[in-house]
């Protein structure tokens, strides 16, 4: 069984070794979505599979790094594609979550990465 908690931020980027005029080597903004998932059965007697409290406080530390920030300028992210980004995640948050399976991270309405780890 999969349960999920789905996140929001907004952030700034640029990418820095795309070709020359790419229009994502200019600074730019995204409200990304951050969908995580986490596998389990449910507690015989807390009938879940995690409080979604507990789920809240593993994830919203690792968005508060992100929040209104300039992605360049986190360690680790200095080319902040969605798909460093997504392993990103995935290696902070899976640190304090056990059970995480997946994460969907959306750069826009309609785009985005799926990661499940390495």
């Amino acid at each position: 069984m999969l349960l999920y908690k789905t996140f929001t931020f907004d952030s700034a980027h640029y990418l820095p070794r795309v070709p020359a005029g790419h229009k994502c080597a200019n600074l730019h903004g995204h409200t990304y979505t951050l969908k995580v998932f986490v596998e389990g059965k449910p507690d015989p007697m807390l009938g879940w599979i995690i409080d979604f409290n507990d789920l809240k406080n593993a994830v919203s530390p690792v968005i508060e790094l992100l929040d209104h920030n300039l992605l360049n300028e986190v360690e680790g992210l200095n080319n902040p594609t969605s798909e460093m980004l997504a392993i990103w995640l995935w290696n902070k948050v899976s640190a304090n979550l056990p059970g995480l399976k997946r994460i969907e991270l959306k750069e826009t309405p309609g785009s985005g990465i799926i990661y499940e780890g390495a």
